[in-house]
């Protein structure tokens, strides 16, 4: 008893150190942001106690509403597209990864992955200005140039595509490892069996791939639910409200309007619709696996 007791305080002693961290900067936060939500605080004062006010305002508030049309739609755009460029690249790589070829792609496209976000955003704002590299590319060939930040759909499809170019990379990685890790005799039984690279690809590689797919989808997700260095850098939220996001929306009544309470309210709608989301992904993977 004594000895499965100094047992017990051993694992504790090694859990305990991820433990506080843990509630030291993820829970903790979460049950602040939660109080303050129900407060009126500008930093300076101590909160004041305002019960659903705060809700009340976010949901008769139309930037808000904008931000989470913005979000959401930047999200079904990027998520789709990075997953499925993502794989097709992992694919090509993992069967070309003794080629020169195959190594200068993959670090290539991981260079965006490790440069600053901010970077990323001022480079293409100058690359797709009015006078900037794309549209004189577009004139050369004989095509008009386009306002790519200035029109209300260009500019959030253009965040978006580098919001994906961005990230390509990084969930290439996560990829390709999953298709490493796919027994080397599962395809050489279906070449014996005639298979081509198509059906080896669609009856091997994809369905060996679900967890990883999830893993990418719900990663792909969140990143798009938390979008706010590149849009900051590259339009500010504009023009007009087209590319407003939840966490930019946060981040004005934050450090703008000094309104911790809606700034948490806003957060907390964020936190719920996130969560909600990935519990239909969950619901969504599980009945197919069933199915």
């Amino acid at each position: 008893m004594k000895k499965q007791r100094n047992e017990a305080v051993q694992a504790l002693c090694f859990v305990l150190p991820s433990l506080v961290l843990i509630l030291t900067f993820s829970v903790l936060p979460i049950l602040m942001n939660g109080y303050i939500s129900f407060t009126k605080y500008n930093i300076i004062q101590k909160p004041q106690w305002v019960g659903l006010a705060n809700f009340s305002r976010m949901f008769k508030d139309q930037y808000v509403w904008a931000a989470l049309k913005n979000t959401t739609l930047f999200t079904l755009f990027t998520v789709p597209i990075q997953t499925f460029v993502s794989l097709v690249f992992a694919a090509w790589i993992a069967t070309n990864f003794q080629s020169r070829y195959g190594r200068m792609v993959k670090s290539a496209l991981f260079i965006p992955v490790i440069a600053s976000a901010v970077l990323v955003g001022t480079l293409w704002s100058l690359l797709l200005s009015p006078r900037g590299p794309v549209n004189m590319i577009m004139q050369g060939i004989g095509l008009d140039p386009i306002n790519w930040l200035g029109g209300k759909l260009s500019s959030l499809l253009s965040v978006g595509m580098v919001s994906v170019w961005k990230n390509i990379g990084y969930f290439l990685v996560i990829f390709y490892a999953g298709i490493m890790d796919i027994p080397a005799s599962h395809y050489e039984a279906a070449k014996v069996d005639g298979a081509t690279v198509w059906q080896q690809f669609f009856y091997i590689t994809l369905p060996s791939l679900s967890s990883v797919t999830y893993l990418v989808v719900t990663l792909g997700t969140i990143w798009s639910f938390q979008v706010f260095d590149i849009v900051y850098t590259m339009t500010g939220g504009g023009p007009g409200l087209s590319t407003v996001t939840l966490v930019l929306t946060i981040y004005n009544a934050a450090f703008k309007e000094y309104n911790m309470g809606y700034a948490s309210a806003v957060a907390l709608l964020m936190f719920v619709f996130v969560i909600l989301i990935q519990a239909l992904q969950k619901r969504l993977v599980r009945a197919g696996r069933e199915g």
